[in-house]
C-alpha cells in the first residue's frame, strides 16, 4: 500500500509550539526540576553503566503505591507493547474511548485487535459504563479508557461492568497524571494504566512513557515481550526468540529527565488543580459558555488542557470563528478538537472494515464494522467545543482572570442580540 500525503506533517512536542504567542503562559520553555542536571550528569560520567531507568521505575511506582512500572520512550511505544503482550486472538475487539488520540489505539491496530468506539456520555468528553455496556460482545476482551484533559472517568461503574463481563480494563492516563478519584491516583484504578511524559505534557521530560500494574505476571510479559525481545537464552547456544517481540526501553537520560521532573510534579498538578477550577468558575459564569464539568469525584484534576462548549444559538459565529477570536485577542494554541474524535480522525479503520482486509475478513472477525457516522454524541460535543492545550502550571490568578475576560469580550461581541 501507498502511503498517503494529507497535507503537513504533524508536529509533536516543542516543535508544534514554535511560533505560538499570546497574552497567557505556555509550556515552553517547560520548569524543570532542580536535580535533572545531576541525574544527567550522573549518566554521563558513569560511561552508561547508571541504573538511572530502573531508579525511576521504582520511584515513579513507589510514587503511585503499584508494585510494577515498566519505563518506555513514549506513551505509544508503551500502549503498543501492552497490546502486543496480551494473549488474545486477532479479530478480538477492545472497546475505547472514542475521543482520544491514535496513540491509544495504535497498539490495538498493529497487534491486529479491532478497536470499537463507545460513544461519550451525554455532555461529557469521555466515556462511561453506560455507553460501554452496548459495545460488550463475545469478543470483547477489554475495555481501555482515556482520561481526556485530566478529567477522569467514573471508574467504579467501569470496574463492576468488567468484572461482570471478565473483561480487562486499561487506563490511558496520558493526560491525568497525578490526578485523583475518590483518593485515589489516576493510573491505580484498573489492571493495567499508560503514561505519558513527552515534552509537552504534565510531567513533562525530553520524552517517556510508562506502564504501571500490580499484576506480576502481566508485568513479566510485558517486559519480555517489549523490552527483552521475545528472547530467552539457552545454554550453550544463546538467545532464542520465541516471540516476535520489541526492544522499547526507556534511555537512561530520558530516565534522568523524568526522574528529576517526579521530584516536583505534586506540587505542580496541586497548583493545575487550583488554577483550573478558578478559570472553570470564571468561565462558567458567561451566558452561553460552559467549560467541563469537573465531577465531585474528582480529588484533583490534573488538567493538561482547559476546554469550554459554546452554545451556538446565543451566538451569531461559529466555533471555529469563536476560537479564532479567543486565538487574536491573545490566548495561545486555542482552537477546536474534532481530531480527537478516532474513528473519523482514522481514515485507514472504515478503509481496511469496508475492505473486509485482515483481521476484519471473517474469520478472524466474526461481523462486520464500520466506523463511518458512529457516535453521534462524541460528535456533536466536539462541533461547540474549543480548548486551548497551552493551560499550564505557569497559570495564576491575575491569568485565569485575564483568560476569562478574553472569553467573555469575544462572547459579548457575538452574542445574538
Amino acid at each position: 500500500m501507498n502511503a498517503k500525503k494529507t497535507g503537513e506533517r504533524a508536529k509533536f512536542g516543542a516543535a508544534a509550539y514554535e511560533g505560538v504567542t499570546g497574552k497567557l503562559p505556555t509550556p515552553f520553555p517547560r520548569t524543570m526540576g532542580p536535580n535533572v542536571m545531576k541525574y544527567v550528569q550522573e549518566v554521563v560520567e558513569s560511561g552508561l553503566t547508571s541504573n538511572m531507568t530502573v531508579r525511576f521505575e521504582r520511584a515513579f511506582a513507589e510514587e503511585l503505591g503499584v508494585k510494577h512500572c515498566i519505563a518506555t520512550p513514549g506513551c505509544t511505544p508503551a500502549l503498543e507493547i501492552l497490546a502486543a503482550a496480551m494473549e488474545w486472538e486477532p479479530g478480538d475487539e477492545v472497546i475505547v474511548s472514542s475521543i482520544t488520540d491514535y496513540g491509544t489505539i495504535a497498539g490495538l491496530v498493529h497487534a491486529n485487535y479491532i478497536p470499537v468506539f463507545a460513544d461519550t456520555a451525554p455532555n461529557s468528553i469521555n466515556i462511561s459504563a453506560e455507553t460501554i455496556e452496548p459495545c460488550i460482545t463475545d469478543r470483547t476482551r477489554g475495555i481501555l479508557v482515556v482520561h481526556m484533559t485530566g478529567l477522569i472517568c467514573d471508574m467504579d461503574p467501569i470496574n463492576a461492568l468488567a468484572k461482570k463481563h471478565g473483561l480487562m480494563v486499561i487506563e490511558d492516563a496520558c493526560q491525568s497524571a497525578f490526578g485523583e478519584y475518590k483518593g485515589q491516583l489516576a493510573g491505580t484504578l484498573s489492571d493495567i494504566a499508560g503514561f505519558s511524559f513527552d515534552t509537552e505534557k504534565t510531567m513533562g521530560a525530553d520524552i517517556g512513557g510508562a506502564l504501571t500494574t500490580n499484576n506480576d505476571e502481566l508485568a513479566e510479559r510485558i517486559r519480555f515481550v517489549g523490552q527483552s525481545r521475545g528472547a530467552g537464552m539457552r545454554p550453550g547456544f544463546g538467545r532464542t526468540h520465541d516471540f516476535p517481540g520489541f526492544g522499547t526501553r526507556m534511555p537512561l537520560c530520558t530516565a534522568a529527565t523524568c526522574l528529576g521532573q517526579l521530584e516536583i510534579i505534586r506540587d505542580q498538578v496541586r497548583h493545575r488543580d487550583k488554577m483550573i477550577r478558578l478559570l472553570s468558575d470564571l468561565v462558567g459564569r458567561i451566558p452561553g459558555v460552559k467549560p467541563l464539568e469537573i465531577p465531585d469525584y474528582m480529588g484533583v484534576y490534573s488538567a493538561w488542557m482547559f476546554g469550554m462548549s459554546i452554545d451556538l444559538e446565543a451566538f451569531k459565529c461559529t466555533t471555529d470563528e469563536f476560537a479564532q477570536q479567543l486565538a487574536d485577542e491573545g490566548i495561545p494554541g486555542v482552537g477546536t478538537g474534532r481530531y480527537y474524535l478516532m474513528p473519523p480522525a482514522c481514515t485507514f479503520l472504515e478503509e481496511n472494515a469496508r475492505k473486509k482486509a485482515y483481521p476484519y475478513s471473517t474469520p478472524p472477525a466474526s461481523r462486520e464494522y464500520h466506523y463511518a457516522d458512529i457516535c453521534p454524541t462524541a460528535t456533536a460535543f466536539l462541533e461547540n467545543w474549543i480548548r486551548w492545550a497551552t493551560f499550564c502550571e505557569k497559570y495564576t490568578e491575575e491569568h485565569c482572570e485575564l483568560a476569562a475576560k478574553i472569553v467573555r469580550e469575544v462572547a459579548e461581541r457575538n452574542r445574538k442580540s
